[in-house]
C-alpha cells in the first residue's frame, strides 16, 4: 500500500495553517492570500485524477468522497510553497524542477521495494497520494523549491550531517507555518477543514453546500 508514501518522499513538515473567520466567496473553493482556488479548478482536477484512479483503484481503494479533499489540499499547498520561494527571494529552473520529479520517483521506488509493493509506477504513487498525474510538474516545482530553500539555508548545499539536517528541517517547518498565517487561508465547508497536524483539508460531519457568506472552516488539531 502507497497511502501517504508521496509525503515521506517529498518530506512535506508539520505545518499549522491559519483558517480566517471572514467569509468564503462564492463560488471558491479556497481562498489562500489573494488567490482563489475556484470549485471550477478543484473539479476540473477531481475529474482528472477519477480519469486515471480506476487503473490503480485495487492498489489505492481511496473512497471517492475523499477525492476532492485529497486534491484540494495539494493545491493549497503549491499556493504557499510559491509565497514561500517568493519571500525567500527563491527561483527554480525546469532541470531543477525535472531533477525533483527524479528524487521522487526514487525515494517511492525504494519504499515500494521496502513495503512489498511490486508493480510500483510514478502515477502509481501519485494517485496514491490524492494527486493528479497531469500535476506532475507541479510536485516537481513544490519540491525544488523546497531544496533550494534549504541549499540556501546550508551554504549552498544540502546539508549531510544529522545535525545539519535537523536544523533545516526545523527552519523549513517554521517558514512553511509563518507563511501559511499570513496568506489567512480560507477553505469552503463544502469540502472541509484544515487538519493542522496533518497539513490536509479534512471532511467535516455536516456538509455545506457553496453559498455565499458561507464561513470558512476552521482547523481542527496541532500546532506550530
Amino acid at each position: 500500500m502507497l497511502r501517504r508514501v508521496l509525503t515521506c518522499a517529498v518530506g512535506v513538515g508539520v505545518v499549522v495553517l491559519a483558517a480566517a473567520c471572514s467569509p468564503v466567496k462564492m463560488g471558491a473553493a479556497a481562498i489562500v492570500g489573494s488567490d482563489r482556488i475556484t470549485v471550477t479548478q478543484l473539479d476540473d482536477q477531481v475529474s482528472a485524477f477519477n480519469q486515471v484512479y480506476p487503473k490503480y483503484a485495487s492498489e489505492v481503494n481511496l473512497a471517492s468522497s475523499k477525492v476532492p479533499g485529497e486534491v484540494l489540499s495539494w493545491l493549497i499547498r503549491f499556493r504557499i510553497r510559491e509565497r514561500m520561494a517568493q519571500n525567500a527571494g527563491i527561483t527554480v529552473t525546469p532541470a531543477q524542477e525535472q531533477a525533483a520529479i527524479t528524487a521522487i520517483n526514487a525515494s517511492g521506488q525504494q519504499y515500494a521495494e521496502e513495503s512489498g509493493v511490486s508493480n510500483y509506477t510514478l502515477n502509481l504513487l501519485l494517485v496514491a497520494n490524492g494527486l493528479p498525474p497531469d500535476l506532475l510538474n507541479e510536485l516537481g516545482r513544490y519540491q525544488a523549491i523546497e531544496t533550494a530553500y534549504i541549499e540556501q539555508l546550508n551554504g549552498g548545499k544540502l546539508p549531510t550531517s544529522t545535525t545539519e539536517q535537523n536544523a533545516a528541517t526545523a527552519a523549513l517547518n517554521k517558514f512553511q507555518c509563518s507563511t501559511a498565517k499570513s496568506l489567512s487561508i480560507q477553505v469552503n465547508p463544502q469540502f472541509g477543514q484544515f487538519n493542522y497536524s496533518q497539513y490536509s483539508v479534512a471532511s467535516t460531519p455536516d456538509t455545506l453546500s457553496v453559498a455565499s457568506g458561507s464561513k470558512a472552516a476552521t482547523a481542527s488539531a496541532g500546532s506550530c
